[in-house]
């Protein structure tokens, strides 16, 4: 943010976003709140400006679509740092679902496949998505069949963990389903570590 001084005073006139602030209201009447939340009333935007300007503060315009816009005299640098403060919050609360990938393929034997349903289901627990695929070769992608019968197998083996988000989709030579975590258990499984 650029500071101007006219006439001796600071005046901040760059807002962000969708704010406008001091100057760059060019509206003939706003409906103005104080700056301790009290509810002002319709007055010109100058008086309103010229308030805030009494009490070193800023004219924010909190609502632009309302009819007269809404303007609320605030410290607008505040204000700022504390939306900034607000969305890092919320970047930190928020969980990043990853796609985890397993492959297969047509001739696995049985213990091979368990050992990837024991993976699935530590995918599932930590709350990631999980996609299965079988890699097909040569005459194998001739006999997709057996591909799909995988796929139905293992996915019954992780049914109590995991929802079908998408079924068995041919592409090229991969045959690929996806798997999303049950919610339910999530939710049992962090009331039971509490």
């Amino acid at each position: 943010m650029r500071p101007l001084f006219i006439c001796g005073h600071l005046w901040r006139c760059v807002g962000i976003a969708e704010f406008y602030i001091n100057e760059q209201i060019r509206d003939k009447e706003v409906r103005l709140i104080g700056a301790s939340g009290e509810m002002i009333g319709v007055v010109s935007s100058r008086d309103a400006q010229k308030m805030a300007d009494d009490k070193n503060l800023d004219l924010v315009k909190i609502s632009p679509n309302a009819k007269p816009p809404v303007c609320k005299i605030m410290d607008f640098s505040k204000f700022k740092y504390e939306q900034a403060k607000k969305d890092r919050e919320n970047r930190k609360k928020q969980k990043n679902v990853e796609t985890k990938e397993l492959w297969l393929s047509p001739n696995i034997d049985n213990h091979d496949v368990q050992v990837r349903v024991k993976r699935a289901i530590e995918f599932l627990k930590d709350g990631n998505k999980v996609k299965i695929t079988v890699r097909m070769h040569g005459r194998e992608l001739g006999r997709s069949s057996v591909a799909v019968k995988i796929l139905d197998d293992f996915y019954k083996h992780v049914e109590e963990y995991a929802i079908l988000d998408r079924g068995a989709k041919m592409e090229g030579r991969r045959m690929s389903m996806f798997l999303v975590p049950k919610k339910d258990d999530k939710k049992k499984e962090n009331k039971e570590n509490e």
